[in-house]
């Protein structure tokens, strides 16, 4: 009987690879709990970093304000290159403003008289214009000339004629007779009433006149 192996004890032994792999547990237990406790501390609205990182930080300097002429006058600074300049009186402001006035009069003079010379110069090189066609032609039409008898010479310079006008109808063939009355330009009065005299076309000479008298073909008896 005392040759025989101890089976409980050998049973209650741990096999020696179960003791090897033990504290390797234990080692990553322990890790997985600090890494717990790292994240506990973090804040989530900072992005995951520590509360005393956030308490050691400065505070924020407070932001300057600034009225929106001193904004104009800083940008205009900026783009000058220089500093602000210094505070002026209103009498040297207006002397600056006559200055600057007085030098924009003088280069606008200057540009003006070069404008007008250069035009000059191209006036003069320039080649002759052709001369435009005449819009009417003067050719004067032929005048239309009628006979007839004087009714009125009563006006000064101025003869009534009757015209009396006989033409064959087109369709019928009968014969038509037909008399106007026009105001003619008479001159030197040389016609009186029953002459037979002839008449041209003129310019209009009064507000009835279109005819002046050619020649006094007959006299009245």
């Amino acid at each position: 009987m005392a040759d025989e192996p101890d089976n409980d004890a050998s049973e209650n032994t741990p096999p020696e690879d179960e003791q090897a792999q033990a504290p390797a547990a234990e080692a990553a237990e322990a890790a997985a709990q600090d890494a717990g406790a790292q994240d506990a501390d973090a804040d989530p609205d900072a992005g995951g970093e520590p509360a005393a990182q956030q308490e050691q930080q400065p505070p924020a300097e407070p932001v300057e304000q600034v009225s929106p002429k001193e904004r104009r006058q800083r940008a205009r600074a900026a783009k000058r290159g220089g500093g602000p300049r210094p505070s002026r009186s209103p009498e040297e402001r207006q002397a600056e403003r006559v200055a600057a006035r007085k030098l924009k009069a003088a280069r606008r003079r200057a540009r003006r008289l070069q404008e007008r010379a250069k035009a000059a110069e191209r006036r003069r090189t320039a080649p002759a214009p052709e001369p435009l066609p005449p819009v009417h032609a003067p050719v004067e039409g032929a005048r239309k000339v009628r006979q007839g008898v004087v009714v009125s010479d009563k006006a000064e310079k101025t003869i009534t004629v009757r015209i009396d006008v006989a033409r064959r109808h087109r369709r019928y063939e009968k014969i038509v007779r037909s008399s106007s009355t026009v105001h003619a330009h008479d001159e030197n009065n040389d016609a009186h009433e029953g002459d037979v005299v002839r008449v041209i076309e003129s310019r209009p000479l009064s507000r009835t006149k279109r005819w002046a008298l050619v020649d006094v073909v007959e006299r009245a008896r």
